[in-house]
């Protein structure tokens, strides 16, 4: 592969511009690697501060670099564009390197959202990292967090899972390791397998809450909530299903349900050590957990006999 050529003069910025398009390096005589989300569908979604580095750096490393010259010119970006993907990410990582390494700043960007987020990236910033290269990550568009808030689901704890295996006995496989996980999980998926990819998370899973986000912050935008059953049915009478989807699952009911008992267990305990008699356990024990009143019962009955008795049972 060609080394990549430098050819136009950035514009103010961190550091003193060159006409080559690199900048004075700093003190440790490197340049900066920032990674630069890009909206994922309204173009107003990009920030002031995303434009003025893609503007200054001396070289924009993209996914599609057609799709971003595209985005860069309703922008009015005057950058130098380079390719980087899957199928080139280990050669051009090391030219990308030597740039920095000689006083370069380099942005990345993907086609849509946050850099290395289901997109390629890692092997740069790892090689920078190792290089004591500076990485800064700039805050911006994602789709996985942004379908998360508006879903509804619990947000407390979430798992990204990105896009599952095309074939459905690598999903399904993929799906019974996440089965008893309890965080709220959260996957990519293309239109034309949507309704194949939610069968087998009810299937797998079971028939949990979940929410559909189609066109994120475009003008169509459009969630769908219900159990999984339900939104594959809705989806399976669409003549041709539309949409890039981010699918947002509740986490495994029984894991929150370990997580409960597991939680009544110490505070009765802690509550039995510090002599509360055991009415007050019992009502705090439901009200904090919503376990059944038997099961909370029975673990206050154990505790006493464990310590002594309680008065005012």
């Amino acid at each position: 592969m060609a080394s990549i050529q430098l050819a136009r003069t950035t514009r103010g910025g961190d550091g003193v511009a060159r006409a080559d398009g690199t900048r004075q390096a700093d003190e440790a005589g490197s340049g900066t690697l920032y990674l630069v989300p890009t909206p994922i569908g309204n173009p107003g979604d990009i920030t002031l501060r995303a434009i003025e580095v893609l503007r200054r750096v001396g070289v924009v490393a993209s996914e599609d670099t057609r799709h971003t010259y595209r985005l860069f010119q309703s922008l009015e970006i005057d950058a130098r564009l380079v390719s980087y993907h899957d199928h080139n990410e280990e050669s051009r990582s090391r030219q990308l390197l030597g740039l920095l390494r000689e006083g370069t700043d380099v942005a990345l960007v993907s086609d849509a959202g946050t850099p290395l987020v289901n997109d390629p990236g890692y092997r740069l910033v790892a090689a920078a990292v190792e290089a004591d290269v500076p990485v800064r990550p700039l805050p911006g568009a994602t789709a996985s967090v942004t379908a998360l808030i508006g879903s509804g689901m619990p947000n407390h704890q979430f798992h990204y899972v990105g896009f599952l295996p095309r074939k459905e006995a690598a999903r399904r496989a993929a799906l019974t390791a996440l089965r008893s996980t309890p965080a709220t999980l959260i996957f990519f998926e293309a239109p034309h397998r949507i309704v194949a990819m939610l069968a087998d998370l009810a299937a797998v899973l079971g028939d949990r809450p979940a929410a559909l986000a189609r066109n994120l912050t475009k003008d169509d935008e459009e969630f769908l909530r219900g159990r999984l059953n339900e939104l594959t049915a809705r989806l399976r009478v669409e003549q041709v299903v539309r949409g890039q989807f981010t699918v947002v699952v509740a986490g495994s009911p029984e894991a929150h349900a370990d997580e409960d008992r597991a939680l009544a267990a110490r505070l009765t305990e802690t509550l039995v050590r510090h002599g509360a008699e055991a009415r007050l356990i019992r009502e705090v024990v439901r009200e904090v957990t919503g376990l059944p009143r038997n099961w909370v019962y029975e673990q206050v009955r154990l505790a006493t006999e464990r310590s002594g008795p309680l008065g005012n049972s």
